[in-house]
Formats: structure tokens, C-alpha cells, sequence
């Protein structure tokens, strides 16, 4: 018999050793090195840093950005988003903790006369004198611990991995934050430069109108013909039509920053001088190793890794033994007189349970395995964001600076064009011009204007966005 307890005790342990063997992880992947400049620029001033209440020089923008902020529905399901992870990060605090149970219970137990238990309780006395009664009632007030004792570390990495969650939906409200800004940016420039070509058109139309009475009053002196007159009544409808479209496209815009704002639709309140001048500081990009420290979305991606690298911890964990402890403490007793009677009505219990998987572990072979997995894809993930915050500077960078030369450009442009009207209109009443050429004046006119409009507009964008990439907004 000793012999057999020998075979089995060495057997269980060479059961726990084989059962404790962990998977291996898989490979991590290797990239190169982010570069150290942006186009050999080795300024270390970076527009990030600004707060974005003194970036925006607007009074009305920053008001509609500070109430984006308090109202957009997006925001409060961020911060929401961060109550739920906070939570989960105390429960996994707690797990690592013992558990007490305050417990009391009422029974009643019966057992059968022709059992093992019912006939002898038929025969024992429960008191002096008083056998075990058929119907045996059972009551119990007490507390019950339980406890995992986290050997492998389990829970702790559990707890890291719900920690390093948390500060990520931290840094995922961040970067929400930042786009919301840039959004509200975006609309509100949008929103001026159409206010701009309304005016534009506006004039023109003014124009038009007055060179459609003229040819019009040169038709009936028979220095003009019908033809002439139906082109000029053709463009003013278009430029008119145009007018509606740019009416139509303020009402469109004024609804995104209302939506934005979280409120019904409304007049948007802005300061057309705005979009005169350079209102937005000039930007500095800094170096791209900056991004790490202010974009949030690389930080959040950051701490979703060490996530990953918790759980696979964790996942690893789960192939060693666990070792519950479980215990209670109370009285019980059949009569409530004789319950808190001491010493006969104190109970206690103490269990240890070591346990380890053995046979079928594809359970937590396949949880290791996602979690390697997930670490995985949480690692190229961060990657992709380190190349793709470089790459939107760096795209950024070099858009602002062709517009910027393109607003020169198109201003001269748009000027010149705008001068030679009143030399074409005067040209065609002398007769020195044609109709035709009145036409394509005012409409390259026209166009000239409207393009520069745009390229204001996206400049104003532009440096708006290179702001967002930079990282800037959130702080």
C-alpha cells in the first residue's frame, strides 16, 4: 500500500511539470528607425506645443471649439468610454485581493430512514436524551473568504493589462478631442471663405447686370444684335444660379458645426475678418521623435502594447499551477437558542487547492495563442502609426508650403483680372471690344476670385491640419 501512494505521489508531481510547461510567443516584428528630420529641418520649436485657446486668434472660433468640447456627443462617449476602463482596472484590482462573505441561511434537511445517514441518526442523540429529529432544521451565520494567490502573477498582469487599457481610452479621448478641434476649424473656415464668394458673386452679379442694360440699350440703337443680348442674360441666370448654390452650401456647413456642437440648427456667429489676414501663428514641425511624446493616437497605440504584453504574460501564466485557498468561520446549530453556543456551535474550514492543467489544455493554448496574436498586431499597429503620423506632417509640410505660393500667384492673377473689367467694359462701349470678349473677362474674372477664395481656404486648412498631425489640440 505505501509502495502505490509512492507511484502516485511522484506521478501527480511529474503531472504538475509536464502541465506546467508553457507555449513559446511568436517572433516580434522588427521595422526600422522613424527618420530624424522632416526635409533635413532641424528646428526644435514645435507648433504642438502652443494651447490651442491662444493657436486660434478668433474669438467666435474659440467659443465654438470650447462648447464642441463640452457638448459633442462623441466627446461624452469618450469620457464614458474612460469610466468603463477605470472600472474594469479596480476589478481587476480587486481580484488580486481576498474575498469575504458575510453568509446566514435557514434549512431544514430530512433524510431517509432506510440510508446510511437516516438510521443513524435514528439511533444518535442529538442532546442528551433527544435523538437527531427526522426533520432536522439547520441554521448558520457566519463569513466565508476565498482567495486566489496569484503565484504565476495572473491577476497582476491582468491588472496591468486593464491599467494600461485605462490610460489608452485616456489618450483615445485625446485624440478625439484633437480631431474635434480641427473638425470645428475646418467648418468654420469652410464657413467664411463661403461667405467670401457670396460676396464676390454678389458684385459680380452687379456687374453682369449693369453690362446686360448696356448691351441691351446698344441692341435697340442698332449697335448690337439679340445674340448678344440672350449671352449676357445667359451668364447673369448662372452667376445667379451660383448664388444659390453658395447659400445652399452655408446651410450645409452651418449644420456640421452645429452637429459638431451638439445642438439643433441655429446661426453660426463668425468674424468675417478672420479670413482677411494671417490669423494662425506660422508653424514650426519640431522633429518627428516629438510625435511619440503629442500625438495622442501613438500613445494610445503605445499603451494598447503594453496591454497585449500584460494579457500574453497573463495567457503564459495560466499553464502554471493556481492555488485557491478558501475558508469559512461561524456557528450552526439545529436550534437558534443554541446557536451562538461556544464552544459546540463554532464552526470553521481552511482548503488549499493547487491545481494544474494536464489533460486538454487547448483551452488556454488557444487563449495564449490570440494573445500572442493580439500583441502582435498591437505592435505592428503602433508601428503604422509612428510611419503614418511622419507621413502626415511630412505631406502637410509640403502642402502648405505650394499653397502658399499659389495664394501669391493666384492674387496677382485675380487682381489683374479683376482691373481689366472696367477696361473691357469701357473698351466695349467705345465699340473698341466685343461682346464676346466682355464675357470671357468677367468670368475669368469671376473664377480668379473664387479660386483664390479657395486656396485661402485651404491654406487656413492646411495649417489647421498640420496642427492636428503635429499633435497639438488636446492639451
Amino acid at each position: 500500500m505505501k509502495s502505490i501512494s509512492i507511484v502516485l505521489y511522484w506521478l501527480s508531481l511529474a503531472m504538475l511539470i509536464v502541465g506546467c510547461h508553457p507555449m513559446q510567443s511568436t517572433q516580434q516584428p522588427v521595422t526600422g528607425p522613424m527618420p530624424e528630420t522632416y526635409r533635413l529641418q532641424t528646428d526644435t520649436v514645435n507648433a504642438a506645443d502652443i494651447q490651442w485657446r491662444e493657436y486660434f486668434s478668433d474669438t467666435l472660433l474659440v467659443s465654438l471649439i470650447d462648447e464642441a468640447l463640452h457638448r459633442n456627443y462623441d466627446a461624452q462617449i469618450a469620457l464614458q468610454r474612460i469610466e468603463q476602463a477605470a472600472a474594469e482596472s479596480l476589478f481587476r484590482k480587486g481580484l488580486l485581493m481576498p474575498k469575504v462573505d458575510g453568509m446566514a441561511t435557514s434549512a431544514v434537511r430530512r433524510y431517509g430512514l432506510y440510508t446510511m445517514d437516516g438510521a443513524g441518526n435514528s439511533t444518535t442523540d442529538i442532546l442528551p436524551g433527544q435523538v437527531v429529529p427526522t426533520n432536522l432544521p439547520d441554521y448558520l451565520v457566519g463569513f466565508q473568504a476565498s482567495w486566489e494567490v496569484d503565484v504565476a502573477g495572473k491577476l497582476r498582469n491582468r491588472k496591468k493589462a486593464a491599467m494600461a487599457r485605462y490610460l489608452a481610452s485616456i489618450e483615445g479621448k485625446n485624440w478625439l478631442y484633437t480631431n474635434l478641434i480641427a473638425q470645428v476649424a475646418y467648418a468654420y473656415y469652410d464657413l467664411l471663405a463661403l461667405d467670401q464668394e457670396l460676396e464676390i458673386i454678389r458684385s459680380t452679379v452687379a456687374i453682369q447686370q449693369n453690362a446686360l442694360e448696356v448691351v441691351t440699350m446698344q441692341m435697340q440703337a442698332g449697335l448690337a444684335n439679340d445674340l448678344a443680348v440672350k449671352q449676357f442674360q445667359a451668364q447673369l441666370l448662372n452667376t445667379r444660379n451660383l448664388e444659390k448654390e453658395i447659400r445652399q452650401l452655408i446651410i450645409v456647413t452651418e449644420s456640421i458645426i452645429n452637429g459638431l456642437l451638439g445642438r439643433y440648427p441655429q446661426p453660426v456667429l463668425r468674424a468675417a475678418s478672420s479670413f482677411d489676414g494671417n490669423n494662425i501663428e506660422q508653424l514650426q514641425a519640431g522633429l518627428p521623435a516629438d510625435l511619440i511624446q503629442n500625438r495622442p493616437d501613438i500613445r494610445q497605440a503605445e499603451m494598447e502594447v503594453q496591454a497585449a504584453k500584460a494579457d500574453l504574460a497573463a495567457a503564459k501564466a495560466a499553464f502554471y499551477p493556481s492555488l485557491n485557498v478558501i475558508g469559512s468561520v461561524g456557528y450552526q446549530a439545529f436550534q437558534t437558542n443554541l446557536l451562538f453556543t461556544t464552544p459546540e456551535s463554532f464552526i470553521f474550514t481552511l482548503i488549499g487547492n493547487l491545481s494544474a492543467p494536464f489533460i486538454n489544455r487547448s483551452a488556454i493554448k488557444s487563449e495564449f495563442k490570440a494573445a500572442n496574436a493580439y500583441q502582435v498586431e498591437a505592435l505592428l499597429n503602433y508601428q503604422k502609426s509612428l510611419m503614418n503620423a511622419f507621413l502626415e506632417v511630412f505631406v502637410e509640410i509640403n502642402n502648405l508650403q505650394n499653397l502658399n505660393e499659389m495664394v501669391d500667384q493666384k492674387t496677382q492673377e485675380a487682381t489683374i483680372l479683376t482691373e481689366s473689367i472696367s477696361t473691357s467694359n469701357e473698351l466695349f462701349k467705345t465699340g473698341r471690344a466685343n461682346y464676346i470678349e466682355l464675357l470671357i473677362t468677367q468670368q475669368n474674372a469671376l473664377n480668379a476670385r473664387l479660386d483664390l477664395i479657395d486656396l485661402k481656404r485651404r491654406t487656413f486648412n492646411g495649417r489647421v491640419n498640420l496642427y492636428k498631425v503635429l499633435g497639438g489640440g488636446w492639451n
